[in-house]
């Protein structure tokens, strides 16, 4: 075994630009606590620029803080898109999707529950408001889909034996339209 002990070698440069860098989010930051917080967005809609780093241009690649809000707006998105409010790419309709928006709108419920006295008063607030509108929002599109396929149904009793290509069309892979245009997942 020889005598010689490791020689250290501490980069300069790389604890000048991790100190730097701290100083920068500490003073991002700063900028963040000095502004007003404003209600939240109504889900479904896009948020504004002025929330911090969140999305500001001049930093690609930078994605916005994994915080509790973040969880609350991803599961409010996944929802919003099961509830139609997306277009599918490919073929330009509407894709609705209740059971996915049912079990994200019942994820953030387990979320409520279960951090239920550990929030702060805008987080309660903000997963009151966003679980509010988003099963409005789903009774609202369950019905509407409820009704257009009853219309359907009354409109197509006279053909084939009285049946409704829109019950035909529900059973399908994914991909296929009823008569109303609704891409209807299985």
């Amino acid at each position: 075994m020889s005598d010689e002990t490791p020689r250290l070698h501490i980069d300069s440069d790389w604890k000048a630009q991790a100190q730097a860098e701290k100083e920068r989010l500490a003073a991002k930051e700063s900028a963040r606590a000095q502004q007003p917080r404003s209600a939240p967005p109504l889900v479904g809609q896009p948020e504004h620029a002025d929330q911090g780093d969140q999305g500001e241009p001049g930093e690609p690649g930078e994605m916005p803080p994994a915080d509790f809000r973040g969880l609350i707006m991803t599961l409010g998105s996944q929802a919003m898109m099961g509830l139609g409010a997306y277009t599918d790419p490919q073929s330009g309709r509407v894709m609705i999707d209740l059971a996915g928006a049912q079990f994200a709108i019942d994820l953030l419920g387990v979320v409520e529950e279960k951090t239920r006295g550990n929030l702060a008063p805008d987080e309660v607030t903000e997963i009151t408001e966003v679980l509010a509108q988003l099963r409005a929002r789903f009774v609202h599109v369950a019905k509407m889909i409820h009704e257009q396929m009853q219309r359907e149904a009354g409109n197509n009793m006279g053909m084939m034996g009285g049946g409704s290509d829109i019950a035909g069309s529900i059973g399908r892979g994914s991909g296929h339209t009823s008569p109303s245009g609704l891409i209807i997942p299985d």
